[in-house]
């Protein structure tokens, strides 16, 4: 028996003398991640593993780098769980001045100055816009929208959100923007719109106004970021006309809240199926300055629809200006990309910063508030909601080729809540409109 135990106890010293054991990366607590992170060029990957830290007298929890085999491919994966390319940022693997070694590090950096990596997130958004906010019931009355952002992709095609064989198309879908991006989103939703004319009291037919019309859709988008860059494709599709429940929707509102029904329903716009493709751009001027402090930055955007209902051309900016300005792509209305955030993300800043001192981020540094104002002017070709049904005789009018906006607002982010209040005026759309219409749009999102 002795003979067996001191054989045992040589076998486990001999394992033990030949496994390589990998330098921490950081002795600071890390929080986990869900995979590991490869790097194709040098065959080495970050994995989740207990290292030991003299400095703090125990274990803690983070990221060590481990020598893959050279055998292993580029697109190292553990399980079902691909790993993620690394940047050329770097760690010392060591403190003394002999420690020349460094280990390549996630996208997310780990560095001493960067702070532990952020987790993927997904966000959830709710739109709701409508012209109560200025005590009128008219032209656009009405939309409300629910739109999932995915966490961030390595590529569209490694998602979990769709079956295998729609992902694999996915990524194969070229696009302008799609080639060498950052990091890539998928966002999915549905919603509504409501249009009315300006006197909704009227039961007859009112052929000089806007006619009534109810739109319900659903809409999937591809979105590719760089840092200072956003490209989304989308691909939106759903039901103009009395099943889009634009009537019930409006009036059911309108009894609950005890004022007057519309009476013209009767009159709306007919069935007709709905399908529109969108791709539109935005820049991120002046990223760098964006979620440290005060800062401001400007996002210009780009942007075409062709289907119907919509087929136009579009141009415009956004300026704002304040505290911990959110890393995204500009004030969330509803719009293609809107709510898509860059590929840093100011989870990762403000944790670097409660890295760096120790200590929790404080209150501050997790809220965000700031105010903007942007415009926009569109060359519209096609608006079923003014030029009436296109397969069969509905009401109508003469609109204009050219339509502006002017936008402002105020947003705020307190930890993973975020809430944006924007205040849209829209020019004249049609020959007879006696003016021009006030709106406002509420965007409430969480991420988690």
């Amino acid at each position: 028996m002795r003979r067996i135990s001191l054989f045992a106890l040589a076998f486990l010293v001999v394992v033990a003398a030949n496994v390589p054991v990998a330098p921490a990366a950081s002795c600071s607590p890390a929080p986990q991640t869900d995979g590991d992170y490869g790097d194709a060029a040098s065959g080495a990957y970050l994995e989740e593993a207990p290292a030991f830290c003299p400095l703090e007298g125990g274990h803690s929890h983070g990221l060590r780098a481990v020598s893959a085999p050279k055998a292993q491919p580029a697109a190292y994966r553990t399980g079902t769980k691909a790993a993620r390319p690394l940047q050329d940022t770097r760690v010392s693997s060591g403190s003394g001045p002999e420690s020349g070694a460094s280990a390549p590090l996630s996208p997310f950096s780990l560095s001493t100055e960067a702070g532990p990596p952020a987790k993927p997130a997904s966000t959830l958004l709710i739109y709701f816009e409508n012209d109560l906010f200025y005590n009128t019931d008219r032209y656009y009355t009405n939309a409300v929208q629910a739109r999932y952002i995915s966490p961030d992709l390595h590529t569209l095609a490694e998602n979990d959100l769709l079956p295998d064989a729609i992902s694999r198309l996915l990524g194969d879908v070229p696009f302008p923007g799609s080639q060498n991006a950052m990091q890539y989103n998928i966002s999915l939703g549905a919603g509504q719109q409501i249009y009315t004319p300006r006197d909704t009291q009227i039961a007859e037919l009112q052929p000089d106004d806007r006619p009534y019309a109810g739109y319900l859709y659903g809409f999937l988008a591809l979105h590719a970021k760089k840092r200072d860059r956003l490209d989304t494709l989308e691909l939106a599709a759903g039901i103009i006309g009395p099943s889009a429940l634009g009537e019930q929707a409006q009036n059911e509102v309108h009894r609950f809240r005890d004022i007057d029904t519309a009476k013209g329903w009767d009159h709306q716009l007919s069935d007709e199926p709905a399908v529109m493709l969108s791709w539109a751009r935005t820049w991120r001027l002046n990223a760098e300055a964006s979620e440290q402090g005060w800062g401001w930055d400007v996002l210009p955007r780009t942007g075409v629809n062709a289907g119907i209902p919509f087929t136009q051309a579009c141009l415009g900016s956004e300026v704002r200006l304040g505290w911990n300005l959110p890393p995204d792509f500009g004030s969330s209305i509803i719009q293609p990309g809107s709510g898509i955030y860059a590929p840093t993300e100011s989870d990762e800043v403000m944790q670097a910063r409660a890295f760096r001192r120790g200590s929790e981020a404080s209150f501050m540094d997790r809220m965000s508030l700031y105010v903007f104002a942007g415009a926009e002017g569109r060359a519209v070709a096609h608006n079923t909601f003014l030029d009436g049904n296109t397969w069969k005789d509905s009401p109508s009018v003469d609109k204009f080729p050219l339509v502006g906006e002017l936008r402002g607002g105020v947003g705020m982010r307190i930890y993973d809540v975020h809430l944006t209040y924007t205040h849209v005026y829209r020019s004249k759309e049609f020959h007879g409109q006696d003016r021009g219409q006030n709106f406002g749009s509420i965007t409430l999102g969480y991420t988690f």
